[in-house]
Protein backbone atom coordinates (compact mmCIF):
# COMPACT_ATOMS: atom_id res chain seq x y z
CA UNK A 1 0.00 0.00 0.00
CA UNK A 2 0.89 3.29 -1.40
CA UNK A 3 1.60 6.21 1.76
CA UNK A 4 0.79 9.20 0.76
CA UNK A 5 1.61 12.35 2.90
CA UNK A 6 -0.04 15.57 2.54
CA UNK A 7 1.32 18.81 3.71
CA UNK A 8 -1.12 21.18 5.57
CA UNK A 9 -1.62 24.10 7.78
CA UNK A 10 -3.09 23.44 11.08
CA UNK A 11 -6.00 26.28 10.80
CA UNK A 12 -9.54 24.41 10.61
CA UNK A 13 -10.11 25.72 7.04
CA UNK A 14 -6.87 24.12 5.75
CA UNK A 15 -7.98 21.17 7.74
CA UNK A 16 -10.84 21.15 5.48
CA UNK A 17 -9.59 21.64 2.41
CA UNK A 18 -6.65 18.87 3.04
CA UNK A 19 -9.12 16.31 4.11
CA UNK A 20 -10.98 17.38 1.24
CA UNK A 21 -8.33 16.48 -1.65
CA UNK A 22 -7.56 13.49 1.21
CA UNK A 23 -11.16 12.22 0.78
CA UNK A 24 -11.04 12.45 -2.97
CA UNK A 25 -8.44 10.64 -3.70
CA UNK A 26 -9.13 7.74 -1.50
CA UNK A 27 -12.68 7.60 -3.37
CA UNK A 28 -10.23 7.40 -6.52
CA UNK A 29 -7.52 5.03 -5.46
CA UNK A 30 -8.07 2.37 -3.10
CA UNK A 31 -4.78 1.14 -2.66
CA UNK A 32 -3.34 4.51 -0.56
CA UNK A 33 -2.87 5.53 2.78
CA UNK A 34 -2.48 9.10 3.36
CA UNK A 35 -1.19 11.09 6.44
CA UNK A 36 -1.64 14.55 7.09
CA UNK A 37 1.57 16.74 8.19
CA UNK A 38 0.65 19.66 9.78
CA UNK A 39 3.01 22.74 9.40
CA UNK A 40 3.11 26.21 11.15
CA UNK A 41 4.02 28.80 8.44
CA UNK A 42 4.95 32.33 9.71
CA UNK A 43 1.90 33.89 8.87
CA UNK A 44 0.29 31.41 11.46
CA UNK A 45 2.93 32.63 14.13
CA UNK A 46 2.55 36.43 13.54
CA UNK A 47 -1.04 37.37 14.94
CA UNK A 48 -0.21 40.49 16.25
CA UNK A 49 0.88 42.60 12.81
CA UNK A 50 -1.15 43.58 10.07
CA UNK A 51 -0.39 40.74 6.91
CA UNK A 52 0.78 43.65 4.94
CA UNK A 53 3.70 44.45 7.86
CA UNK A 54 4.23 41.44 7.75
CA UNK A 55 5.41 40.68 4.01
CA UNK A 56 2.72 38.95 1.93
CA UNK A 57 4.36 36.34 -0.46
CA UNK A 58 4.48 33.14 0.54
CA UNK A 59 3.06 34.12 4.30
CA UNK A 60 1.70 31.15 4.60
CA UNK A 61 3.31 28.24 2.37
CA UNK A 62 6.97 29.09 2.78
CA UNK A 63 7.47 26.33 5.74
CA UNK A 64 5.26 23.89 3.56
CA UNK A 65 7.28 24.49 0.48
CA UNK A 66 10.36 23.46 2.02
CA UNK A 67 8.64 20.34 3.68
CA UNK A 68 8.14 19.59 -0.13
CA UNK A 69 11.25 20.19 -1.68
CA UNK A 70 13.03 18.40 1.24
CA UNK A 71 11.10 15.21 0.66
CA UNK A 72 8.88 14.98 3.83
CA UNK A 73 5.65 15.38 1.90
CA UNK A 74 4.32 14.45 -1.46
CA UNK A 75 1.84 17.40 -2.04
CA UNK A 76 0.72 20.28 -0.43
CA UNK A 77 -2.96 21.69 -0.39
CA UNK A 78 -2.91 25.59 -0.34
CA UNK A 79 -5.72 28.28 -0.88
CA UNK A 80 -4.88 29.42 -4.47
CA UNK A 81 -4.65 33.23 -3.17
CA UNK A 82 -1.90 32.41 -0.95
CA UNK A 83 0.04 31.21 -3.43
CA UNK A 84 3.20 33.37 -4.51
CA UNK A 85 3.46 34.54 -8.64
CA UNK A 86 6.25 32.62 -9.05
CA UNK A 87 6.89 28.88 -7.10
CA UNK A 88 10.10 28.09 -5.55
CA UNK A 89 12.95 25.54 -8.23
CA UNK A 90 11.73 22.48 -8.13
CA UNK A 91 8.12 23.04 -7.56
CA UNK A 92 4.88 23.11 -9.54
CA UNK A 93 1.18 23.13 -9.77
CA UNK A 94 0.06 19.80 -10.35
CA UNK A 95 -3.60 20.87 -9.90
CA UNK A 96 -6.69 23.17 -9.51
CA UNK A 97 -9.90 21.80 -8.34
CA UNK A 98 -12.99 23.25 -9.02
CA UNK A 99 -13.52 26.22 -7.58
CA UNK A 100 -15.91 27.00 -4.48
CA UNK A 101 -17.39 30.80 -4.70
CA UNK A 102 -14.96 33.26 -5.20
CA UNK A 103 -16.09 35.89 -3.36
CA UNK A 104 -16.34 37.83 -0.30
CA UNK A 105 -19.19 38.07 2.46
CA UNK A 106 -20.03 40.71 5.07
CA UNK A 107 -20.75 39.38 8.49
CA UNK A 108 -22.47 41.09 11.62
CA UNK A 109 -24.33 39.78 14.24
CA UNK A 110 -26.43 43.10 14.32
CA UNK A 111 -26.65 44.52 11.25
CA UNK A 112 -27.97 42.78 8.18
CA UNK A 113 -25.54 45.09 5.59
CA UNK A 114 -23.13 47.76 4.81
CA UNK A 115 -25.92 50.22 4.43
CA UNK A 116 -27.57 49.13 8.02
CA UNK A 117 -23.75 50.00 9.57
CA UNK A 118 -24.47 53.30 11.54
CA UNK A 119 -21.57 55.91 11.48
CA UNK A 120 -18.31 55.34 11.98
CA UNK A 121 -19.05 51.82 13.02
CA UNK A 122 -16.19 49.57 13.25
CA UNK A 123 -15.44 47.07 10.38
CA UNK A 124 -12.75 44.55 10.59
CA UNK A 125 -10.30 43.14 7.78
CA UNK A 126 -6.66 42.53 7.58
CA UNK A 127 -6.81 42.90 3.75
CA UNK A 128 -6.21 46.38 2.15
CA UNK A 129 -8.28 44.93 -1.26
CA UNK A 130 -10.78 44.75 0.99
CA UNK A 131 -10.60 48.01 2.74
CA UNK A 132 -10.08 50.10 0.09
CA UNK A 133 -13.10 48.29 -1.80
CA UNK A 134 -15.16 49.17 1.59
CA UNK A 135 -14.45 52.41 2.10
CA UNK A 136 -15.29 53.38 -1.67
CA UNK A 137 -18.83 52.19 -0.43
CA UNK A 138 -18.46 53.54 3.06
CA UNK A 139 -15.97 56.15 3.38
CA UNK A 140 -17.36 57.05 6.83
CA UNK A 141 -16.45 53.49 8.37
CA UNK A 142 -13.29 52.81 10.64
CA UNK A 143 -11.34 49.85 9.46
CA UNK A 144 -9.68 47.48 12.48
CA UNK A 145 -7.06 44.56 11.66
CA UNK A 146 -8.58 41.59 12.00
CA UNK A 147 -6.25 38.65 12.42
CA UNK A 148 -6.37 34.61 13.27
CA UNK A 149 -8.30 31.78 11.54
CA UNK A 150 -11.76 32.14 10.25
CA UNK A 151 -13.55 30.95 13.60
CA UNK A 152 -11.62 32.97 16.09
CA UNK A 153 -12.23 36.09 13.22
CA UNK A 154 -16.18 34.94 14.06
CA UNK A 155 -15.56 35.02 17.84
CA UNK A 156 -14.45 38.50 18.04
CA UNK A 157 -17.18 39.93 16.00
CA UNK A 158 -19.97 38.07 18.02
CA UNK A 159 -18.03 39.34 20.85
CA UNK A 160 -18.58 42.83 20.19
CA UNK A 161 -14.94 43.94 19.22
CA UNK A 162 -16.41 44.36 15.95
CA UNK A 163 -20.13 45.71 14.19
CA UNK A 164 -19.34 43.68 10.98
CA UNK A 165 -16.01 41.68 9.55
CA UNK A 166 -15.64 40.31 5.97
CA UNK A 167 -14.26 37.04 5.43
CA UNK A 168 -13.85 34.86 1.86
CA UNK A 169 -17.00 33.11 1.15
CA UNK A 170 -15.97 29.85 0.46
CA UNK A 171 -14.22 29.45 3.85
CA UNK A 172 -17.51 30.17 5.69
CA UNK A 173 -19.50 27.63 3.49
CA UNK A 174 -16.23 24.99 3.45
CA UNK A 175 -16.55 25.20 7.30
CA UNK A 176 -20.25 25.21 7.48
CA UNK A 177 -20.26 28.29 10.07
CA UNK A 178 -23.52 30.61 10.19
CA UNK A 179 -23.56 34.06 12.04
CA UNK A 180 -26.92 36.14 11.92
CA UNK A 181 -26.20 38.20 8.98
CA UNK A 182 -24.65 37.49 6.15
CA UNK A 183 -24.29 39.22 2.97
CA UNK A 184 -22.46 38.77 -0.42
CA UNK A 185 -20.14 41.33 -1.55
CA UNK A 186 -19.89 40.42 -5.17
CA UNK A 187 -18.95 42.53 -8.35
CA UNK A 188 -19.25 44.58 -9.91
CA UNK A 189 -19.44 46.25 -6.45
CA UNK A 190 -16.89 43.99 -4.93
CA UNK A 191 -14.42 42.31 -6.60
CA UNK A 192 -12.37 39.47 -5.27
CA UNK A 193 -8.70 38.28 -4.69
CA UNK A 194 -6.95 36.97 -7.61
CA UNK A 195 -7.71 32.64 -7.23
CA UNK A 196 -10.13 33.39 -4.35
CA UNK A 197 -12.03 29.74 -3.72
CA UNK A 198 -9.60 28.18 -5.51
CA UNK A 199 -7.38 25.37 -4.35
CA UNK A 200 -4.24 24.81 -5.44
CA UNK A 201 -2.54 21.33 -5.49
CA UNK A 202 1.33 21.94 -5.19
CA UNK A 203 4.25 19.20 -5.46
CA UNK A 204 7.96 18.33 -6.92
CA UNK A 205 8.37 18.61 -10.16
CA UNK A 206 9.92 15.48 -10.12
CA UNK A 207 7.54 13.69 -9.65
CA UNK A 208 6.23 12.41 -12.05
CA UNK A 209 4.27 9.92 -10.52
CA UNK A 210 2.21 12.38 -8.39
CA UNK A 211 1.59 14.32 -11.51
CA UNK A 212 -0.18 11.56 -13.05
CA UNK A 213 -2.12 10.86 -9.44
CA UNK A 214 -3.43 14.11 -8.72
CA UNK A 215 -4.45 14.95 -12.80
CA UNK A 216 -7.95 13.78 -11.94
CA UNK A 217 -8.63 16.89 -9.83
CA UNK A 218 -8.04 19.54 -12.03
CA UNK A 219 -11.09 21.37 -13.22
CA UNK A 220 -10.22 23.40 -16.52
CA UNK A 221 -12.55 26.08 -16.29
CA UNK A 222 -11.39 26.67 -12.89
CA UNK A 223 -7.57 26.86 -14.40
CA UNK A 224 -8.26 28.47 -16.95
CA UNK A 225 -9.59 31.71 -14.75
CA UNK A 226 -7.04 31.35 -12.06
CA UNK A 227 -4.43 31.08 -14.69
CA UNK A 228 -5.57 34.81 -16.29
CA UNK A 229 -5.74 36.15 -12.46
CA UNK A 230 -2.26 35.11 -11.37
CA UNK A 231 -1.13 36.62 -14.67
CA UNK A 232 -2.63 39.67 -13.97
CA UNK A 233 -1.44 39.81 -10.56
CA UNK A 234 2.10 38.79 -11.40
CA UNK A 235 2.42 41.72 -14.19
CA UNK A 236 1.67 44.43 -11.50
CA UNK A 237 4.11 42.61 -9.47
CA UNK A 238 1.05 42.52 -6.49
CA UNK A 239 1.55 40.34 -3.03
CA UNK A 240 -1.53 39.51 -1.42
CA UNK A 241 -1.59 42.59 0.84
CA UNK A 242 -1.60 44.90 -1.85
CA UNK A 243 -5.03 46.56 -3.20
CA UNK A 244 -5.58 44.82 -5.86
CA UNK A 245 -8.36 42.43 -7.22
CA UNK A 246 -9.53 40.83 -10.34
CA UNK A 247 -12.73 38.57 -11.18
CA UNK A 248 -12.74 36.19 -14.61
CA UNK A 249 -15.65 34.98 -16.82
CA UNK A 250 -16.06 32.46 -19.44
CA UNK A 251 -18.07 32.04 -22.19
CA UNK A 252 -17.40 29.65 -24.64
CA UNK A 253 -14.18 30.01 -25.71
CA UNK A 254 -13.84 33.64 -24.21
CA UNK A 255 -12.77 34.81 -21.23
CA UNK A 256 -13.26 38.22 -19.77
CA UNK A 257 -10.93 39.68 -17.27
CA UNK A 258 -12.17 42.83 -15.01
CA UNK A 259 -9.07 44.38 -12.70
CA UNK A 260 -8.85 46.50 -10.12
CA UNK A 261 -6.23 48.02 -8.38
CA UNK A 262 -7.27 51.05 -5.19
CA UNK A 263 -5.58 53.14 -3.07
CA UNK A 264 -5.84 51.77 0.67
CA UNK A 265 -8.19 54.71 1.49
CA UNK A 266 -10.09 54.44 -1.81
CA UNK A 267 -8.89 57.82 -2.75
CA UNK A 268 -8.05 56.47 -6.16
CA UNK A 269 -9.98 53.20 -7.65
CA UNK A 270 -8.17 52.31 -10.90
CA UNK A 271 -10.54 49.92 -12.65
CA UNK A 272 -10.89 48.24 -16.53
CA UNK A 273 -11.65 45.25 -18.44
CA UNK A 274 -10.71 43.22 -21.63
CA UNK A 275 -11.70 40.18 -22.88
CA UNK A 276 -9.55 37.33 -25.28
CA UNK A 277 -9.86 34.06 -25.91
CA UNK A 278 -9.04 31.56 -23.48
CA UNK A 279 -5.93 30.27 -25.24
CA UNK A 280 -4.64 34.14 -24.41
CA UNK A 281 -5.74 34.16 -20.73
CA UNK A 282 -2.08 34.67 -19.28
CA UNK A 283 -1.29 37.38 -21.96
CA UNK A 284 -4.97 38.60 -20.88
CA UNK A 285 -3.64 39.18 -17.67
CA UNK A 286 -0.23 40.75 -18.91
CA UNK A 287 -2.08 43.57 -21.10
CA UNK A 288 -5.11 44.05 -18.53
CA UNK A 289 -2.35 44.74 -15.56
CA UNK A 290 -0.68 47.22 -18.81
CA UNK A 291 -3.46 49.08 -19.15
CA UNK A 292 -4.10 50.05 -15.44
CA UNK A 293 -0.40 50.34 -14.93
CA UNK A 294 -0.47 53.42 -18.00
CA UNK A 295 -4.30 54.59 -16.42
CA UNK A 296 -2.59 55.45 -12.98
CA UNK A 297 -2.07 52.42 -10.78
CA UNK A 298 1.62 52.69 -11.21
CA UNK A 299 1.70 55.63 -8.95
CA UNK A 300 -0.28 54.16 -6.35
CA UNK A 301 1.46 50.52 -6.28
CA UNK A 302 4.72 52.56 -5.99
CA UNK A 303 3.91 54.49 -3.05
CA UNK A 304 2.93 51.30 -1.42
CA UNK A 305 5.82 49.49 -2.01
CA UNK A 306 7.99 52.41 -0.47
CA UNK A 307 6.20 52.33 2.46
CA UNK A 308 6.75 48.28 3.07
Amino acid sequence: MKKITIATRGSALALWQANHIKSLLEKQYQDIRIELSIIKTKGDIILDVPLAKVGGKGLFVKEIEDALLSGQADLAVHSMKDVPMVLPKGLTLAAIPEREDRYDVFLSKQYKNIDELPQKAILGTSSLRRQAQILALRSDLEIKMLRGNVQTRINKMLAGEYDAIILAAAGIKRLGLEVPYQMPLIAPQFLPACGQGALGIEIREDRTDMLTMLSFLNHYETQVCVEAERSFLKALDGGCQVPIAAVSKLNGNSITLEGLVANPDASKIIRYTLTDNIENRVKLGENLAKTILENGASEILQQLYNQE
